[in-house]
């Protein structure tokens, strides 16, 4: 007998799995088909934010900041550490614990709200139907009356640099390296390869990053970029910008990189290779010829600005759809498709979607940059503040990096908050909130902001736009 369902979700990452619950909780009777196992063989929910990706990442991040704090700066406090190792095993145990609560929490969650979890692979058929093929091969059928693709990314493989999971390695690879490697390469100065770099590094390893582009993170605001450059080559990662590989030789558990760049014709040797270049959407075998659903020229589903897809009824979010490849668009975007699927008429602010990068210090932005606004034509006043002016900056000893605060000149409407320095993430949160509601950099200013906080930076920042900071010089206005 074919089971029949209001939604069906492909694909249980946090895209997947927040629309999957949020349609049941709407009432919505919900299957959620799910594909990926672990190393015990059992299907794990949470995609790769939670079992490859975000949550590991940062895991590993933070323990190894707490290594080199313990190493070298508990003596500016009065603390004296002496012999601090790392037990990298344990350390990648402790990674697997927490991946292990989070997707048995979310699985918690789907009894709790009623999804039923479907295991094996989803593919969609004409008329909104779904195959779905077990780890046995058998195959079953499903009815939808709506149907939500969320199938995700996996990381891009380069044909100079093909992984094996051994000395050639991608993300998730690299999230599971037992010894510390004495010198690591990797290509890629992305969100992915800083954190993994920093990872390491900090552990011990020579990195070098090799990056094709001449311009060091792009998308971020210049003056953030270049403040991020020069922190972390001052903490030993070695940046090579327009450094394009042409190829790789493996040989006696090293690798041999070939690479151009303004010199010329370059070789390094390494222990490990972490190839971070990006990700790509999976759309493998998930689409029969007559789903009637349409990818465009990158291979990404098309859809509108709410999800939808071409066919009424089959809506598409996360990775595989256009837009910034980051865990949080994905589950709003689920919880936007679930809610108009109830009749509710949600939508999504895409201008307001933070950016995060989880080095030390944190890099984080959200709205636009100052050389973006300026390219549009528009006017802006600008208000920076140093963390070094920022008492509980000092009282932390996390000194680096600034807030900016970007604001329209005319309307004093903030257009953009960029941060690098100590809880960056959470301060450019602030700000999106702010600018969701249309704040203006007077606005901000006018608040009451705790003392001593971080987020008085912020508070600063937005004083400074209009000349009125209060602890720091302000610049004279032209």
């Amino acid at each position: 007998m074919t089971q029949k369902f209001d939604v069906v979700v492909i694909g249980a990452g946090p895209g997947g799995y927040v629309a999957a619950i949020k349609a049941a909780q709407l009432g919505l009777k919900t299957a959620c088909i799910e594909k990926y196992q672990d190393k015990e063989g059992k299907v794990a929910l949470g995609g790769t934010c939670l079992n490859v990706g975000c949550i590991p990442s940062k895991a590993l991040l933070d323990s190894s900041w707490k290594y080199h704090e313990a190493k070298d700066g508990f003596a500016v406090h009065g603390i004296e550490a002496k012999g601090v190792t790392i037990d990298v095993p344990a350390m990648v145990a402790r990674k697997n614990t927490i991946i292990k609560n989070l997707t048995g929490g979310v699985a918690g969650l789907f009894k709790a709200n009623g999804v039923t979890l479907l295991e094996g692979h989803g593919k969609l058929l004409a008329g909104k139907q779904v195959e779905v093929t077990g780890k046995d091969g058998k195959t079953s059928i499903v009815e939808a009356e709506n149907v939500i693709l969320a199938s995700g990314s996996r990381p891009v493989d380069i044909p100079p640099a093909p992984v094996d999971q051994d000395v050639i390695v991608d993300s998730t690879g690299a999230l599971e390296f037992q010894t510390v490697p004495k010198k690591l390469g990797v290509i890629g100065a992305g969100v992915i390869g800083l954190e993994l770099g920093s990872v390491w590094s900090r552990l011990g390893a020579e990195v070098t990053v090799l990056e094709a582009l001449d311009k060091f993170l792009p998308a971020a605001d210049e003056q953030i970029a270049k403040e991020a450059m020069k922190t972390l080559t001052k903490q030993g990662l070695s940046i090579r910008l327009g450094a394009r590989v042409t190829g790789s030789e493996v040989k006696k558990k090293q690798v041999t990189v070939s690479f151009t760049d303004a010199e010329g014709e370059q070789k390094m040797v390494f222990d490990k290779l972490i190839v971070a270049v990006g990700r790509r959407p999976v759309t493998t075998d998930l689409l029969a010829a007559d789903s009637g659903v349409t990818l465009d020229e990158r291979g990404y589903i098309f859809v509108d600005d709410h999800c939808a897809t071409s066919v009424p009824g089959v809506y598409a979010i996360g990775d595989v759809v256009r837009g910034a490849m980051l865990a949080h668009k994905a589950s709003e975007e689920g919880v936007m498709v679930a809610e108009r699927i109830a009749g509710h008429k949600a939508q999504m602010n895409y201008d307001l979607i933070p950016s995060v990068i989880y080095t030390h210090p944190e890099i984080a932005w959200v709205g636009k940059t100052e050389q973006q606004l300026k390219a549009e034509g528009v006017a802006v006043n600008v208000g920076t503040f140093p963390f070094a002016a920022s008492g509980r900056a000092m009282a932390a000893n996390d000194t680096g990096g600034l807030v900016k605060v970007i604001a329209d000149a005319n309307t004093d409407r903030v257009l953009g908050v960029h941060v690098i320095g100590p809880s960056a993430a959470e301060l450019v949160q602030q700000g999106a909130i702010g600018m969701e509601f249309g704040t203006s950099a007077e606005d901000l200013g006018m608040m009451v902001f705790s003392h001593p906080t971080l987020s008085e930076a912020l508070h600063e920042a937005a004083l400074a736009v209009n000349g009125g900071a209060i602890h720091i010089a302000n610049r004279k206005k032209r």
